[in-house]
């Protein structure tokens, strides 16, 4: 029954502290902001441009990014998309880097 990973309990110079709890779940003790979640139509759409090569590579950059890309070299990204990525900047699971 040791699937927690205990296997210091009882060696001396070993704390168990609340620190230590929170560092096992990845955080720091503080209740970071949760983002609502996104519409799965609009990830749908969001996969869409992902997959479209009409509109150049998607890999190293945002999705905004990908999408002015595509305006300044006159390749007509859909306005949808860009209005999505606006709206929802702050949301890493629309406006971050894609599939990648």
């Amino acid at each position: 029954d040791n699937w927690g990973g205990d296997s210091t309990r009882g060696q001396p110079g070993v704390s168990r502290g609340a620190g230590d709890r929170d560092h096992r779940q990845g955080g720091s003790g503080r209740d970071a902001p949760s983002q609502p979640p996104v519409d799965p139509a609009l990830l749908e759409m969001l996969r869409r441009f992902d997959l479209s090569w009409e509109y150049g590579p998607c890999t190293g950059i945002t999705r905004l990014q990908r999408w002015e890309r595509a305006q300044e070299l006159g390749l007509s990204p859909p306005g949808p998309i860009r209005d999505a990525l606006l709206e929802h900047r702050d949301n890493p699971d629309a406006g971050g880097c894609g599939l990648w």
